[in-house]
Order: structure tokens, then sequence, then C-alpha cells
């Protein structure tokens, strides 16, 4: 028996190749066992090339008029690389389209990772307690959306990214557990975790539906256990509010 081209395709053995070292450093670091102490890096975008495995999205994809780019933005002697998540939001309503009732978004994600021998590339984040993100804001009200291989394909599990100091870099944090279930905007019950061993894609959001320009620059986006070295390094950690007892009190802090 012979093994198809694709599985002997140069990209293919890479990502096997990369898999099988991830995962054999953490039984030599014994991750299974203990949580891990370093960061675990998902999205960077002080490296161009970060870009190209990210998509957008907007409601001019169904004929409206909001506006969505993001861009590489080099390294400068007083910011580090980074992407540029920027554009215009527009109420406007397309006139041929009648089925579209609301308009007012715009929003950007990593592309599904290509498969490996091994299946599909997921991110396992059980051993990890946060989401962190390095992130200049203009104060607008976005929103972290993470999608894993959950049984509806289409649910996203959100939670608002809370800045401090527009204008500002500043790293945010965000426990996985505190993320809630929602779908094409709405929140879902009943309430389920979000299924931390199978994330498939990260991103962020803007729904606020107010007309006008915004701006938001991110760095990088990673996994961890608390306050890391590099993010030390960078200074400004924001944590988001922590949650209540109550599902109730949860969504409200995920989602306000």
């Amino acid at each position: 028996m012979r093994p198809s081209a694709g599985l002997l395709a140069p990209g293919m053995m890479k990502r096997s190749i990369e898999e099988l070292k991830r995962w054999s450093n953490m039984v030599v670091s014994m991750e299974g066992i203990k949580a891990p102490t370093g960061p675990y890096q998902l999205l960077d975008f002080t490296a161009p090339d970060t870009i190209p495995s990210c998509k957008t999205m907007s409601d001019g994809d169904l004929g409206g008029f909001s506006t969505v780019s993001l861009e590489h933005v080099p390294a400068t002697t007083v910011e580090p690389a980074h992407a540029r998540f920027h554009g215009n939001i527009s109420l406007d309503l397309p006139r041929n389209r009648p089925e579209v009732q609301r308009t007012g978004y715009a929003a950007w994600r990593n592309r599904d990772r290509p498969a490996s021998i091994f299946g599909k590339s997921l991110w396992n984040m059980d051993p990890y307690a946060f989401l962190a993100l390095r992130v200049k804001s203009d104060g607008r009200k976005y929103f972290v959306n993470v999608q894993s291989e959950t049984l509806v394909y289409t649910d996203i599990h959100q939670h608002r990214l809370y800045t401090r100091r527009p204008g500002e870099w500043e790293t945010v944090l965000i426990k996985w557990r505190d993320f809630v279930r929602t779908n094409y905007g709405q929140v879902v019950e009943p309430q389920t975790e979000l299924p931390t061993e199978k994330v498939r894609t990260v991103g962020i959001g803007l729904t606020d539906r107010v007309p006008g320009p915004y701006d938001l620059a991110i760095s990088k986006v990673w996994a961890t256990n608390g306050l890391d070295d590099s993010a030390l390094e960078h200074g400004g950690i924001e944590s988001a509010p922590q949650s209540k007892r109550s599902m109730e009190a949860k969504v409200e802090d995920a989602l306000r």
C-alpha cells in the first residue's frame, strides 16, 4: 500500500513534524502532569506572513457598506510590528437585498489551519487558564471570538475585549472558562463551556453598530497560565472582570 500524494506533500510533512515536536516537548516537560509555565503562541502578527493566514468579514459580504481591512504594520522606534484591523462601520442596508435587515459589523479570524498526518490541526488549550492578547484599542466595543469543534458548527464562544487605556499598548487576559456560547450573535441556551481541547480559530469582531471609523492594533495572541515573562516585559496587564457564580452574571460580564 502506498501513501497518497497529499500525505507526501512538503507542507503536510512539515506540519506533521512540527506537531510531533510539540507533543514530544509536552512529554519531556511533563505538561500532561503539571501546568505549563511558558506561553503558547497562537498568532504572531509581528511576522508579515501571519496576515495571509487570516480572513476578514463584514456586512459588505452581504451587500452592506461597512469596510474591513487587516494589514501588517512594520515595527518602528516606538511601536512593535503588528496587525492593523481597521475600516468604517455603516448601518445602511443594501437596496437590492430585502432579506438583509441588519448591518454594521466587521471581524477577522485565523483561517482553519491545514491538516497534518495526525488529522485536523486544532489547538489544545486545556493546559492553559487564559487567552492573552497584546492590543492597542481605539476604545470601541470589540469582542474576542473563539470557534471550537462543537456539535453545532456555527457556535461561537465570545468575550468582550476589555481595555482600559485607549491609544496605548496593553495586554488583556481572558479566562477560557469565561467565554459565552453564542450562535449568529445570540446567546445560546443551555450554556456550555468552551471545548478548549479542540480550538479551531481565534479572532476579533466589532458589533457595537456605531457608524464611523474603527482602528485596533494587535501584536500577538497566545495562551498562558498567568503573567509570563513576555507579558511582564511589555507591562500594561489588564484582566477581564472576574465571573460571578451565576450563569446570568457570567454572560453579563462577558458580553456587556
